[in-house]
């Protein structure tokens, strides 16, 4: 088990041939609050969305911890 509960490395999601992301890293440790900003088009939607299984994942090495316990 790392020390993060969400590491994600080098992220690809394309839409018919255009790379809407590219090799995109986040790492999230427990208690941590994270923001994404950036401008139209960006691509903060599509990874969310990638992150959240509503898009099936393109390319991408890490790991999800499962069993996130009680938030206080």
């Amino acid at each position: 088990m790392s020390d993060y509960l969400l590491q994600m490395n080098g992220i690809v999601k394309t839409f018919d041939g255009v790379k809407a992301l590219n090799g995109i890293d986040i790492k999230v440790r427990p208690g941590e609050c994270v923001g994404l900003c950036g401008e139209n088009g960006a691509g903060k939607s599509t990874l969310m969305k990638v992150l959240s299984a509503v898009y099936p994942y393109g390319t991408w090495d890490g790991e999800i911890e499962a069993g996130l316990g009680r938030h206080q």
